[in-house]
């Protein structure tokens, strides 16, 4: 096999990176074609994320007819850490403790390849996972069942093209590994149109419904992207996997803290 992937391959590779479903065909696929493979498929990453928030939606709604709403809002987020591993999760919790704990890029990166996770991770996982749930459950109790759908599905769709707007912005930090070392970098202006492109399906019901919450997430977002990147220059000088990871749950934070402003 060349290097040429075939057209199939980047949002099947899209599905693969970001989920735990098993995707079959890919292992047809050649080393080299994975890797340019890859750099495309980020360009899915929006309508993947979306798919992830309309299962997580799903799951929430549906158990919301038996259980309290607090409970089927944490029953929707198991069945999410299954689906995608914890990916971003794991994110959170490595970004918080290398960010925290670390004084110089060497210690940042050192401690965001370390498995174990410390204080600082610990509470920003817990911080983050809670801030989720708590304005998942704002969403499920207060708005119309539909309303709610589509309000999840939009912050799982921004979250994932936030990542790909940090790849096209700040370039992999020196000795990183990883995404951000072997696809980050190859993520143009290309590949960001069309995960602009990609991100549409997951966020137009959204923006019919809120146009207002809407813009209010994406100026959130911008000013977010703004600092992260300075952060992450002045820090280690770059961007890695974690980096990216912390940013996507980050952006789903700040599209349900938008949806939820005026509730």
């Amino acid at each position: 096999m060349d290097g040429k992937h075939p057209v199939w391959a980047p949002p099947v590779l899209a599905i693969q990176f970001l989920t735990r479903i098993p995707v079959p065909g890919t292992e047809k696929l050649s080393a080299q074609q994975v890797a340019t493979g890859l750099v495309q498929a980020v360009g899915w990453f929006p309508l993947v994320g979306a798919g992830i928030g309309a299962v997580t939606a799903g799951i929430a709604l549906m158990a919301d007819s038996i259980w309290p709403a607090l409970v089927a809002v944490l029953i929707a987020l198991v069945v999410e850490a299954r689906l995608t591993g914890a990916f971003h999760e794991d994110a959170v919790a490595d970004f918080c403790d290398a960010f925290g704990g670390g004084f110089t890029p060497d210690n940042v990166r050192r401690i965001m390849k370390d498995s174990r996770i410390g204080s600082y991770g610990s509470l920003g996982l817990i911080l983050a996972v809670g801030l989720r749930a708590a304005l998942t459950l704002a969403v499920i109790a207060t708005l119309a069942p539909w309303a709610a759908f589509l309000t999840i599905v939009a912050a799982a769709t921004s979250g994932r093209l936030l990542v790909v707007v940090l790849m096209t912005m700040v370039a992999p930090a020196p000795q990183g590994t990883g995404l951000a070392k072997d696809v980050a970098s190859g993520v143009g202006r290309s590949v960001l149109l069309v995960a602009l492109a990609t991100a549409v399906p997951g966020l137009l019901g959204f923006a019919v419904l809120s146009p207002l919450p809407l813009l209010l997430g994406l100026l959130g977002a911008a000013v977010f992207i703004a600092w992260f990147r300075a952060l992450l220059l002045r820090r280690i000088g770059g961007s890695t996997g974690d980096c990216l990871g912390f940013a996507a749950y980050a952006g789903q934070l700040i599209a349900l803290l938008a949806a939820t402003a005026s509730l």
